[in-house]
């Protein structure tokens, strides 16, 4: 049977409320810079920068200009500043355009000028600027080794700040003398600025040799060129103390620790008991799932370590080691894998999504599974074990209705994970 309508209600409203907290217009207007003596430059990436900009120029009451690049498909209407779209979480031509567009923006710009870079999850792959000699097709295949490696979000963004002319603060570098303030909406563990879109306007201590180490620790092959160029010390980014930032400030208006906070206010008043697990999980999916797994059917069955009705909210970012060539993202994949850990018990329900509204590139922000899910997965014809391990989960929710829809959000903060158990 399909899971209870009332408890899938309840899933979404926690969703919901996550993504409602996560929205730049609920946060910019408390973040505004002093205003500058010169111009107001706005630049901006990511899959929530367009409506990050919407925000901007309704809080801002003095004369602007500027672009910012998002995904195709997450425009967003403005009448001062530029939206452009591009490819993710591959990178394009386009991409590659618009970046040279913003570092152009910023250049020969005034101690008396401020920009505003509105920075927020999936700008490392908006952000296309090859590093030194390497081309756009270096970078596509840079990309694709990462994603499909496994590896953390901070291990990924610390290697293409080595291999970019503009991630790892180096478009705040391009703007020196001006002012930056960088407002992020964060979809990192930890939500450290610099790791977001691969702080492009935020310098990082990270050094080329770690980033030697962090590719060969995780078996990543390099296109010749970006080996090359990590395996020399030519073009390193700027350091945190280099005199070009001392005027600059960054802010996080936006990140999967509010948005948690948000689904547990929703879910007392529902009556349930929330535990925010962590805003910052990360691991292999299904890994992870089999932990979230386990203290559900704890709950479930022993009241312990949280007393029933209960909800269980984490956030982060997981990874997917492609093994397979099925359809599928890492918020499906962890259902998956949960729905098989839980197959038969009672009482649980959970919703797993990113908050972008899409996860991986499909176009289902999530899925939802519960102790029937399995059951019903085979009786449809598919073997979940089957389906995990050629990473299906897609094809596989879709088999029975379970997908969860939402469109672009207008924001990102990562995934969100609920299971609720009654």
């Amino acid at each position: 049977m399909p899971s209870p309508p009332l408890s899938r209600q309840l899933l979404v409203s926690l969703f919901d409320a996550a993504v409602a907290r996560a929205q730049p217009a609920l946060a910019i207007a408390a973040n505004l810079p002093p205003r500058p003596a010169g111009r107001t430059i706005v630049v901006g990436a990511g899959k929530a920068s367009a409506q990050m900009a919407q925000a901007f120029e309704a809080a801002w009451d003095g004369p602007l200009e500027g672009l910012v690049v998002t995904r195709y498909g997450y425009a967003a209407p403005c009448a001062r500043l530029e939206v452009l779209e591009a490819a993710h979480p591959v990178p394009d031509a386009a991409g590659e355009a618009a970046t040279r567009r913003l570092m152009q923006l910023v250049g020969g710009l005034t101690a008396d000028d401020l920009v505003v870079a509105l920075v927020s999850g999936g700008g490392s792959a908006l952000l296309a600027a090859p590093g030194a000699g390497m081309t756009l097709a270096d970078e596509q295949a840079l990309n694709a080794a990462l994603l499909a490696s496994g590896a953390p979000i901070g291990v990924m963004n610390a290697i293409r700040k080595q291999l970019s002319l503009i991630k790892g603060g180096r478009l705040a570098a391009l703007a020196a003398p001006a002012r930056v303030a960088t407002l992020v909406v964060s979809d990192v563990p930890g939500d450290d600025p610099a790791v977001v879109a691969s702080g492009p306007t935020v310098p990082s201590a990270s050094t080329r040799a770690e980033a030697r180490r962090l590719v060969e620790l995780y078996g990543i092959v390099l296109p010749p060129a970006a080996a090359a160029l990590l395996g020399s010390e030519r073009d390193l980014p700027p350091r945190p103390d280099d005199p070009r930032f001392a005027r600059n400030s960054v802010a996080v208006i936006a990140s999967a620790a509010l948005s948690l906070d948000a689904a547990a206010a929703v879910a007392r008043t529902a009556g349930l008991s929330p535990a925010i697990l962590s805003d910052a999980i990360e691991g292999e999916a299904r890994e992870v799932a089999k932990v979230h797994a386990a203290m559900a059917r704890e709950v479930a069955l022993r009241d312990r370590p949280f007393a029933r009705p209960a909800v269980l909210l984490s956030g982060g970012e997981t990874t997917v080691t492609l093994r397979g060539k099925g359809r599928g993202g890492r918020n499906a994949e962890f259902l998956l894998a949960f729905a098989m850990a839980v197959d038969g018990l009672d009482g649980v329900s959970a919703l797993a999504a990113d908050t972008d509204g899409i996860d991986g590139t499909e176009d289902n922000a999530g899925a939802f599974a519960d102790g029937t899910t399995a059951r019903r997965l085979r009786a449809a014809g598919i073997d979940p074990l089957a389906a995990l391990a050629g990473n299906d989960a897609y094809t596989a929710f879709a088999a029975i209705g379970d997908l969860f829809v939402t469109g672009p959000t207008g924001t990102n903060v990562n995934d969100f994970r609920a299971i609720v158990v009654r």
